[in-house]
């Protein structure tokens, strides 16, 4: 191989390692059994009085049910979409509704949540 060829070769490798890496998109949580869960496996659920993608769980309530948080970056994709708190904090949706855990849900698949506030935390399930 000619000299020309070897430096053209090292260019041209150079050039693909130095294209920017992209990854692919991923959802922010994923369904076991029919149920949202984050990506640690706790349980996901929803609130009864969220309305029209706004989240109705601020302060006192979101330290008990703490918000899936999106990062600024976290575009929408499919049925997850990301929604603007009141504290001006992105957070995570499906199908329109905001997505909490609960922090009594000690270990993956706890769903001690469900139910509570007279049914208006609602294990999130993915259809």
């Amino acid at each position: 191989m000619t000299l020309f060829k070897q430096s053209l070769k090292v260019l041209l490798v150079g050039a693909v390692l130095a294209l920017p890496t992209f990854a692919l998109a991923a959802d922010p949580a994923m369904s076991k059994d029919g149920v949202l869960v984050n990506l640690q496996g706790m349980t996901l659920y929803t609130f009864a009085k969220d309305t029209g993608g706004k989240s109705m769980c601020n302060d006192k309530c979101a330290a008990n049910w703490p918000p899936l948080m999106a990062e600024g970056s976290d575009k929408a994709m499919g049925k997850w979409t990301v929604i603007k708190r009141d504290d001006g904090k992105m957070q995570w949706a499906y199908d329109g509704k905001p997505l909490y855990s609960f922090v009594m849900d000690k270990k993956a698949g706890d769903m001690t949540g469900d139910g509570k506030m007279d049914g208006a935390w609602k294990v999130a399930k993915s259809d």
